[in-house]
């Protein structure tokens, strides 16, 4: 191994689920306040890629005064190269069910609501069988909740959290100027946990084990364990739960071919690692206090040299000019012409210098664009071009 981390496997995701009855039960007669400080001990960050601390997001909307408060599930999981979001709602969904019905108790909401992704309508049928079984138990035991799908339309924007409020609200999907933040002000104007699937599913291991448990995985800052989706030219696609707190090249010598040059951290709106970099870079939300730590909400896709980066670029570009959602102007205008440079550059129609206008251009989208969506294509942009300048021109 390139350092002394171990790449370690866990298996708290996709098992023990039979017992969500009495998991429910027990914590629904917990106070609010021990619930929350076990989920703030346990230092869970967000799986979708943000990190923002679980318990104090829960903290927030519990502090708030309000009748009526929501919670809502985000399985609109619709970043390239992710695929984990799905196994989890079809083979433990009542892990998730449970954890939305806890988060209820905890900030005093009726209902909760999936968001799931418009592709993922196959899911709809069985899913609705065990928000029914689910349903059915909590009128058993006097606990009042009720959970609802909310199917998406296939907009990547959605993901976005409040342009997946605007959409339950029947609005176009369009994010929200923040703050407010949807702590305080979420769907309908009030008070709203959002978390994703996966976070969701998290925090059921840590209401039945107790947060040490959960503690002890990972490493300073990245603690418990991650899905990962796999996928690109590897031997082993697929998802896997590993500990945060890798390095890139523990992963790569895991998962990759031998001849793995590049990795796509988080998607298309992650960063692109050069094989001289995989012994720097962790996986984890350490920042830069070792190495450099780059977050994912999942996505590795792994290149080897077979594979051509402006192509790659050229897919990502395509893809964020489709999905932008056209409200701002540097995401609307600069996601086009981003697409438009490189291939003018490759076509011999602007000389390699225009790569540097292009550069800029990424960089005042990341601080100018109103949301994610913009804010990041300048990470996939800059990440590919400084690394694979050679292989945009020629």
């Amino acid at each position: 191994m390139s350092t002394n981390y171990q790449l370690k496997r866990a298996d708290f995701i996709f098992k023990d689920e039979n017992d969500w009855e009495e998991v429910l039960k027990n914590n629904i007669n917990r106070p609010p306040n021990e619930l929350i400080n076990e989920l703030i001990s346990s230092e869970l960050k967000g799986r979708g890629g943000a990190g923002f601390p679980t318990g104090l997001k829960w903290k927030i909307s519990a502090e708030e005064v309000n009748d009526v408060k929501y919670v809502i599930c985000n399985a609109d999981e619709g970043e390239p190269g992710t695929f984990k979001d799905r196994e989890i709602l079809s083979k433990v969904p009542f892990k998730v069910l449970t954890a939305i019905a806890i988060c209820g108790h905890v900030i005093g909401a009726k209902i909760g609501f999936i968001y799931l992704r418009g592709e993922y309508f196959f899911l709809q049928t069985e899913l609705n069988k065990a928000i029914n079984e689910f349903e059915y138990y909590c009128r058993e035991i006097n606990f009042d909740f009720s959970i609802k799908i909310f199917m998406g339309s296939g907009a990547y924007i959605c993901g976005e959290e409040t342009a997946l409020f605007e959409s339950m609200e029947g609005k176009r999907g369009e994010p929200r100027n923040k703050p407010p933040f949807p702590s305080s002000f979420g769907y309908m104007g009030k008070p709203t946990v959002i978390n994703n699937v996966e976070t969701l599913a998290h925090t059921y291991t840590i209401f039945k084990y107790g947060s040490k448990r959960f503690y002890d995985l990972g490493v300073q800052y990245s603690r418990g364990s991650k899905l990962f989706s796999v996928s690109g030219d590897t031997p082993k696609p697929g998802i896997y739960e590993l500990e945060l707190g890798m390095s890139l090249a523990d992963f790569v010598d895991e998962f990759g071919d031998d001849d793995t040059k590049a990795v796509q951290v988080g998607g298309a709106s992650g960063f692109l690692v050069p094989r001289k970099r995989f012994n720097e870079t962790n996986i984890g939300f350490q920042g830069k206090l070792v190495g450099i730590s780059l977050p994912t909400g999942g996505s590795m896709m792994l290149f080897n040299s077979s594979r051509s980066m402006f192509n790659v670029l050229d897919n990502y570009l395509n893809f964020f000019a489709e999905e932008s959602c056209g409200q701002c102007t540097p995401c609307r205008v600069g996601c086009q012409q981003l697409l438009r440079g490189i291939k003018a550059v490759k076509r011999g129609e602007k000389n390699a210098q225009y790569l540097d206008k292009m550069l800029k251009l990424a960089e005042t989208m990341q601080f100018t664009a109103k949301c994610g969506l913009g804010q990041s294509v300048a990470n996939s942009f800059s990440s590919i071009v400084e690394n694979f300048r050679e292989e945009m021109i020629y």
